[in-house]
């Protein structure tokens, strides 16, 4: 997720596709509640900073909202999507790592990685209104409408009350599609998205769909096509993460730490055979 973390390097092993860069499909295995079958089609490559240490992201209203990381470089963005120019920024102190972003009605919840605080600002104006302090490490958030949903790099996902901060209940990830069932660690930034949780796995080329109310994988979107040439071979900085959905034109956008592009999609559930 970031430089100098004591953890084991995941090995990515990159089959040959057969499908274009024009459509990544998913089928999920047979237990899933949610949608069995999906399908993202590439619609767009849009600009982004090759300079933002991608760690969270999210879509409002026309407006890309960017958390992005590195002591003496984490920031709050608001982003025009079509440009990748920043419209609003606000700096964070050179002693907090920022990580994931969630917005709950008007405010930007923004996490940080080992300060264990979480900062509150105001959407439109930027100005900081609060803060909570939470223990162990901060990684992905993202709102479902009840609940902040936060990662730790572990595979646990938090439920948090948003006007507390408070822990509601946790929900450990497993990949059941397996001959024995495993827990998905590494979970990194999160997406909200048509009733699951999309995560990023940190230093995969993967997508994890989850179910939040058991924690079983749907399944996973392959996204080893859409990773810059120039990044390809780096399993350590400049790697996929960062997951935006505009639930009124069904649009993902996903991007990666320190890419100079971001990819739009069409996210389309085909109707059951």
């Amino acid at each position: 997720m970031r430089p100098r973390k004591n953890l084991t390097t995941i090995s990515c092993i990159l089959h040959r596709l057969t499908f274009g860069l024009a459509m990544v499909f998913f089928v999920s295995c047979s237990f899933a509640e949610l949608p069995e079958r999906i399908v993202l089609r590439h619609v767009a490559t849009l600009p982004h900073d090759p300079h933002a240490y991608t760690q969270g992201l999210l879509w409002d209203e026309g407006f890309l909202y960017e958390s992005t990381g590195q002591y003496g470089e984490s920031s709050l963005r608001r982003v025009e999507p079509r440009t990748g120019t920043p419209t609003a920024r606000v700096d964070l102190p050179r002693q907090f790592f920022a990580e994931g972003l969630a917005l709950v009605d008007d405010s930007l919840f923004q996490l940080t990685w080992r300060e264990n605080v979480c900062f509150v600002f105001d959407k439109k104006t930027f100005e900081l209104t609060g803060r909570f302090q939470y223990p162990g490490e901060g990684w992905g958030l993202t709102y479902d409408g009840r609940h902040l949903i936060m990662s730790n790099g572990s595979s646990t996902l938090q439920f948090i009350d948003p006007k507390t901060f408070r822990l509601q209940r946790r929900v450990e990830v497993f990949d059941r599609q397996r001959p024995r069932p495993e827990p998905v660690r590494n979970l990194n930034e999160l997406e909200w998205i048509r009733g699951e949780v999309w995560a990023n796995v940190w230093l995969s080329t993967r997508i994890a769909r989850i179910n939040p109310r058991n924690g079983n994988i749907i399944g996973w979107i392959e996204m080893a096509p859409y990773v810059p040439e120039e990044h390809q071979g780096d399993r350590h900085d400049r790697v996929l993460n960062g997951i935006a959905f505009n639930p009124e034109t069904n649009d993902v956008y996903i991007t990666g730490k320190y890419w100079k592009v971001m990819y739009q999609f069409r996210l389309e559930v085909p109707e059951k055979e």
